[in-house]
C-alpha cells in the first residue's frame, strides 16, 4: 500500500492496484467483524451457562451447610472430625471438547458413580453419609465451573485479539488506503485537465 508519508505514484495502474487492495482489506475487516460477533455470542452463551452452574453451586452449598450442621448435631464436632474420609480414588474427571473458531471449548464433570468403599467397621451413620454426599455434589459443581471459566478465558483472549485487529483495519489501514486513493484520483484528474488544456491549445494553434 502506498505510504502517504512517502512518494505515491499517481498512475492509473497504481490506482487500480490500490482499489484491489482496499477491497481485500475490506473483506478482511468484514470477516473479523463477523468473527467478533460470533465470539461475543458464544461468550454470552458461556456466561449464561456459568451463571446457571453458579446457581446450582449455591444451592448445593446451602445443602452441604445444612447437612454439616445436622451431622454435628448428631455426632458432635469432635467425633465428626474423626469419621473416615470418603476416598476419591475411583472418581474420574470426564470431559468433552468441541472446536469453535479454532478454540477448544471443554465441558467437564466429575464421575463419582463408584466411590471407594469404606472399611466395614467404619461405616458412617446416616447424617455423616448425607454430609459426605452433599460435599461431593459441591465438588462436582466446581469441576464443571472450572471448565466453563477456562472457556470464558480463552474466548475473551480471542475476542480481544480479534477486536484489536478489526479496529486496526477499520481505524488505521482503511483510512490510509482511502487517503491514498483520493490523492491519486486528484492527481489523475489534474493530469487529465492539463492534457485537455494542452490539446485545446494545440488545436487553436493549428487553426
Amino acid at each position: 500500500m502506498p505510504d502517504m508519508g512517502g512518494e505515491v505514484l499517481a498512475t492509473r495502474v497504481a490506482f487500480l492496484e490500490l482499489k484491489d487492495e482496499r477491497r481485500l482489506v475490506q473483506e478482511g475487516y468484514e470477516l473479523l467483524d463477523e468473527k467478533r460477533v460470533l465470539l461475543a455470542t458464544e461468550i454470552l452463551r458461556q456466561l449464561r451457562h456459568y451463571l446457571a452452574l453458579q446457581a446450582e453451586r449455591l444451592r448445593h452449598e446451602q445443602e452441604a451447610r445444612a447437612a454439616l450442621l445436622a451431622a454435628v448435631d448428631a455426632y458432635g464436632f469432635d467425633d465428626l472430625t474423626v469419621e473416615p474420609k470418603r476416598s476419591l480414588e475411583n472418581a474420574l474427571v470426564r470431559s468433552s471438547a468441541q472446536t469453535f473458531l479454532g478454540l477448544r471449548l471443554v465441558e467437564a464433570a466429575l464421575d463419582d458413580a463408584a466411590p471407594a468403599a469404606n472399611p466395614e467397621s467404619l461405616q458412617p451413620l446416616p447424617e455423616a453419609r448425607a454430609c459426605a454426599k452433599a460435599f461431593r455434589s459441591l465438588l462436582c459443581d466446581h469441576v464443571a465451573i472450572a471448565a466453563c471459566v477456562g472457556n470464558l478465558q480463552r474466548l475473551a483472549r480471542e475476542y480481544t485479539r480479534t477486536e484489536r485487529r478489526a479496529r486496526a483495519l477499520e481505524n488505521v489501514v482503511l483510512p490510509e488506503v482511502d487517503l491514498s486513493l483520493r490523492f491519486i484520483e486528484e492527481q489523475l484528474d489534474a493530469v487529465d485537465q492539463e492534457e485537455a488544456v494542452r490539446v485545446r491549445n494545440a488545436a487553436g494553434a493549428r487553426g
